[in-house]
């Protein structure tokens, strides 16, 4: 997840333009390994619709750096699950939206055989994922930057949740991967 130093995952108007100032084709080589351990996509609504609307507007677009186009083949095939109270169709690819309450679609899936599960924004599901304990590792993506007032993390989480650092990663750009494990 990407997040400001201050700990906002978006501006209070949902924008990311602080995101972008600092990515670059070594994040984003980083990002389609990380994917590349998953086999699953979960999204909430607002998410989808943003990502579902860029990656699939024209993802062979000679324009995009190599990387990208990697990360839009796997986004584009792999399996999303979608959780939103509004919406009730989804179009994007092997998308579908979830049928049952977000502990129960998660429980399940944690008991298929496969890769792990990976979730782009949505801080609502990962807050409410975090409560259920059905989180194993959160790689925060540490911007450079703070814009003092957003849409953060972790809202609503009322207990504490003990985190154990596995790894550092640090891009030129300075942001900063911190892996931690669920304890």
């Amino acid at each position: 997840m990407n997040v400001t130093l201050d700990g906002f995952m978006a501006a209070k108007d949902c924008g990311l333009d602080w995101h972008f100032k600092s990515w670059n084709e070594e994040m984003a080589r980083a990002t389609a390994e990380q994917l590349d351990k998953a086999d699953t996509i979960l999204l909430g609504g607002v998410t989808y619709r943003g990502m579902a609307q860029y990656w699939t507007s024209d993802p062979v677009n000679m324009i995009r750096p190599r990387e990208d186009l990697d990360f839009a083949s796997m986004l584009n095939s792999y399996p999303k699950v979608v959780f939103s109270k509004t919406m009730t169709t989804v179009t994007w690819n092997n998308a579908r939206l979830a049928k049952r309450s977000i502990g129960e679609e998660v429980g399940e899936l944690k008991r298929r055989e496969g890769k792990d599960m990976i979730i782009y924004g949505s801080g609502k599901i990962v807050t409410a994922l975090a409560k259920l304990r059905l989180v194993d590792e959160f790689r925060m993506w540490v911007h450079p930057v703070v814009i003092g007032c957003g849409k953060p993390v972790f809202k609503d989480l009322a207990d504490v949740l003990d985190l154990h650092l596995m790894k550092t990663q640090i891009f030129s750009s300075g942001v900063v991967v911190l892996h931690y494990n669920v304890i």
